[in-house]
């Protein structure tokens, strides 16, 4: 029961996908929640801007129908996911190169080789039958090289998640040059594929979170949800209490059992999560590291004549401008675009060239081999802190209590990724039921149905 003096069991700072969905599993369990969201909406860094008729998405971090946490996080039951088509589309010796892996036997179960481990024994020979489908030409190199990583891959899902972690880490493109990958395969194949999933054009990411991102492409399909990015915390933030969320409403300090606002004076509690962006945590944590952050750029045009490329993600295995990825989004969720428009959305990582739309559309227009004049801009969206990096020694599984009634979660305590998001909220929404104690206290409306 709370006391008098109590607005809230817990307070959480941040209406993001990690404070929303960790608030969602502590009302479910009886505990009484308030968001606290500076920011006029909530979302965070999962928003989508809508211009005539048009949804883009302000970062577009490519999602996986492996990712677990989308399955286990409560609200997410009505989330639709829009698959590209199967593997990737590398553009590659001024040609295109189809690159299918279908899902390994057993699905989002199993677990990748670490990058390390995928360049040496599992590159051996397979048994005879044993080789996924594999479409692909030059950018994997010889038919061998093509075989032995066809084979990797589908014995990638064979390790142990906490075999995986426990292994020694690199950065992880030193990782695969150690290894024996042949070279022309890291070019062609896993350096624009791991480039795109972890929006590091230079792959100094640890070399475990390269493993994971290999473990969700080789056991899923990329895509992204039905409607744009805001969906997923739009959805979580209807499953909540009405009231629960309260934006505008700027936090200057906290502590184990009371947060202090700009304009709505104090609110006292018995616990507080921090589900802010790690430079905000920070801010009102001093003592919590803030990371470097990969920036991300995302340049949208409309066309009525689209590339003939499908719902096919596009990778740039030449590096020959500042497109990492692109794809006709209209194509693989068609809520995006209006009848009749195509929208196309491309991704430079790191920072942007001077003239940035001007650079895409000559990088685009030799990837999809077609002009891009007659193509309309709809928008120039660039977030310089978009992904924290996650280079070695990157700890996967940091802490998120920090003392008793003192919380944290987000992308920065896990992996760089929505999955990481979403799996922080759930070890720090466990720890806090831990914390207070048999699911805390009984939900207001249950009290209100007791005491009648």
């Amino acid at each position: 029961m709370l006391e008098p003096a109590y607005e809230a069991d817990v307070v959480i700072v941040g209406a993001g996908v990690a404070g929303l969905s960790a608030a969602h599993r502590l009302t479910t369990a009886g505990v009484t929640t308030t968001v606290l969201e500076a920011a006029p909406c909530a979302g965070g860094r999962m928003s989508t801007e809508k211009i005539d008729g048009f949804r883009l998405d302000r970062i577009g971090q490519l999602l996986s129908t492996s990712y677990p946490e989308l399955r286990l996080t409560p609200g997410l039951d009505a989330l639709v996911l829009r698959p590209f088509a199967p593997g990737v589309l590398l553009h590659g010796d001024g040609r295109h190169h189809r690159v299918e892996f279908p899902p390994a036997a057993g699905g989002a179960r199993g677990a990748l080789h670490t990058v390390r481990a995928l360049a040496s024994a599992p590159m051996s020979a397979p048994r005879a039958g044993a080789l996924p489908r594999v479409r692909a030409s030059a950018p994997l190199g010889t038919a061998v090289d093509q075989a032995r990583l066809g084979a990797a891959l589908t014995r990638l899902a064979a390790m142990p998640v906490e075999r995986l972690l426990s292994r020694p880490e690199l950065p992880a493109a030193q990782a695969l040059a150690a290894g024996g990958v042949p070279a022309r395969t890291i070019a062609g194949f896993l350096r624009p594929l791991l480039a795109a999933l972890l929006c590091d054009p230079e792959l100094l990411t640890s070399s475990r979170c390269a493993d994971l991102a290999l473990r969700s492409f080789a056991s899923g399909r990329l895509c992204v949800p039905e409607g744009g990015a805001e969906v997923l915390p739009e959805l979580l933030a209807q499953a909540l209490p009405p009231g629960t969320v309260r934006t505008g409403v700027r936090v200057t300090s906290v502590s184990t059992s009371s947060v202090t606002t700009a304009e709505h004076g104090e609110f006292r509690c018995r616990a507080v999560l921090l589900a802010t962006d790690a430079r905000a945590a920070a801010g009102l944590l001093p003592g919590l590291r803030v990371p470097d952050f990969h920036p991300v750029t995302v340049v949208h045009h409309t066309t009525d004549e689209p590339p003939g490329t499908g719902a096919g993600l596009l990778l740039d295995a030449d590096r020959g401008g500042p497109v990492a990825h692109t794809a006709v989004v209209s194509e693989v969720d068609p809520s995006r675009a209006p009848a009749g428009r195509s929208l196309v959305s491309s991704t430079v990582l790191g920072p942007p060239p001077a003239d940035v739309d001007t650079a895409v559309r000559m990088h685009v227009s030799r990837l999809y081999g077609t002009s891009t004049a007659r193509w309309e801009t709809l928008a120039v969206h660039h977030t310089a802190e978009a992904v924290p990096a996650m280079r070695p020694p990157h700890d996967l599984r940091r802490p998120v209590r920090l003392m008793a009634g003192l919380y944290v979660c987000g992308d920065h305590r896990d992996t760089s990724t929505v999955q990481g998001a979403l799996h922080s909220a759930h070890r720090a929404a466990t720890a806090l039921l831990t914390d207070l104690g048999a699911g805390g206290s009984m939900h207001r409306a249950e009290r209100l149905r007791a005491a009648a």
